[in-house]
Formats: structure tokens, sequence, C-alpha cells
């Protein structure tokens, strides 16, 4: 096996990926306070060729050097907009008909090997912030929980780690699978 090389890739151009359909998911990141992890984000979200991102509260806003340097310009081609807070963007999302599902351990949530989307819906998710997870009133508002089981000493994952999980599995598990 020989690695290939970028150009040997045929990555889409930022203009492209513009003008290319999209996975019907957008993520929510709800006081984010890393840029790392906001630009790991953005990363993911353009190899799966997400919906868009929505930056609320504290989370950081592009353009930005840490964003940058992680997400290696994933910024400029996936869409993203800023909203004062998380509960905004979910009521948004909701009165458009997207179902919203908080990344969050809480009573009655679903286990994400559990978890179907249907064909045809677009979803949202909201990964909370690193230490205080997402805002209560954002769960209270959204559709349902989804958890990642964990089987180790610690309480959570990294936000873009989990973002990364959580996105795979709509992938895998969804039309939203893009033709290869």
């Amino acid at each position: 096996m020989r690695k290939l090389r970028t150009i040997e890739m045929k990555r889409l151009s930022v203009e492209e990926y513009h003008e290319a359909e999209k996975t019907p998911l957008i993520v929510i990141l709800d006081d984010v306070r890393s840029m790392h992890n906001v630009g790991s984000v953005f990363r993911t979200a353009d190899a799966f060729r997400l919906e868009a991102v929505y930056l609320c509260g504290i989370t950081g806003c592009p353009p930005h050097n840490e964003i940058h340097k992680t997400a290696l310009g994933a910024e400029e081609s996936v869409e993203w907009r800023h909203f004062d807070t998380a509960l905004e963007a979910v009521e948004e999302l909701k009165s458009r008909g997207v179902e919203v599902y908080s990344v969050e351990q809480a009573e009655h949530s679903t286990k994400l090997p559990g978890f179907r989307p249907e064909p045809g819906k677009t979803y949202a998710i909201v990964m909370g912030n690193e230490v205080k997870g997402v805002h209560q009133e954002v769960i209270d508002a959204s559709h349902g929980c989804l958890e990642i089981p964990q089987f180790g000493t610690k309480h959570s994952m990294n936000v873009s780690v989990t973002a990364g999980i959580v996105i795979y599995h709509f992938m895998l598990n969804s039309i939203f699978k893009q033709a290869e």
C-alpha cells in the first residue's frame, strides 16, 4: 500500500463544496470555549459535508487564528451562523421542522447505538460546554437527548471527539450517505 497524495484524492474546491448537496445535519455548539474544539468540529463538518455549524453564546467565531489552526480552512467551506444563545438556534430550527437532539447524559436519554435517524428529515445535534455541558433550557427544548455509552472512570469525552462520534453515527445509520 502507498499513501495517496493530496492531488490524488480529488477533493472539492471551496466553491464546489458550496454548490454541492449537503448532509441534512447541523451541529450547534452551546458555549464551547476552546477554539481548538470549534476548529475540529468545522473540520469534521467539512469532511461529512454537513449543512452548517451554529456557534452560540461564548463559542468563538471565524476568523480566528486558533480556530483556523485546527479547521485548516474548513471554516471557509462550512456554512456557519452565530446566535446569542443555543436556545435561540434550537427554537429557529424547530420552527423550520428540524429535529433537534442534545448530546448529553440525561434522564431518559437514548443511547446512541439505539438511535436511527429517519430518512428525509433534517437533524441538529447540540454539543455542550466542555465543563457544564448543554444548558438545561436547551435540553428542555430539544426533541430528546442522545448519549454515548461510556465504560471508564471519566464522566465525559472531549466535545470535538463526541461530535465526531455522533456525526459518524448519523452517517452510518441513515440515508445521509453521499455518493461515493
